[in-house]
């Protein structure tokens, strides 16, 4: 028996958690959203004084399943007075949504709220352990005294 559109649409499961994946319009409406946000914060028209002369990087937007939230990484470049940007971001969200609801054609256009993305922080802090001595030197170990791996033998054919 088919199932209409909307039938198959509640079987699935709907709620979202943070391990879950977002679906392919989430992914695809966040994206425009991203790009649509690093243009209106790239023209300068905020007032803000934490906001003026701050070139801000928009890494990601994360819309939530029902499109009516929107939340968007953001990174002062040379990381300068994050908190203070970050909180000028939310008491401005009203106006940056506004904006977004000009350059993006979505029936409703999602409540904004901004948080620090401290991704590359903690890219800086896995490069800086695998480049320690102590690694280095571990890693040179295994080098040298590679593991054994399986012998090729009548049990371990593929040949069957």
């Amino acid at each position: 028996m088919a199932q209409s559109r909307s039938a198959k649409g509640r079987n699935q499961k709907t709620g979202h958690k943070s391990g879950q994946e977002r679906s392919q319009r989430q992914l695809r409406v966040g994206e425009e959203l991203r790009h649509a946000l690093a243009g209106v914060l790239a023209r300068g028209e905020l007032r803000d004084p934490h906001l003026i002369d701050v070139n801000l990087t928009v890494t990601e937007v994360r819309v939530s399943p029902d499109m009516k939230n929107a939340t968007a990484f953001v990174v002062p470049l040379g990381g300068s007075n994050m908190d203070a940007v970050i909180e000028a971001l939310n008491h401005a969200s009203g106006f940056l949504r506004g904006q977004l609801g000009h350059d993006v054609q979505l029936r409703h256009t999602p409540r904004l709220s901004f948080q620090a993305d401290h991704s590359f922080d903690e890219a800086d802090h896995i490069n800086a352990l695998l480049h320690a001595p102590r690694v280095a030197r571990d890693l040179a170990a295994a080098a040298e005294d590679p593991e054994p791996g399986p012998e090729p033998g009548p049990e371990n054919d593929s040949d069957d």
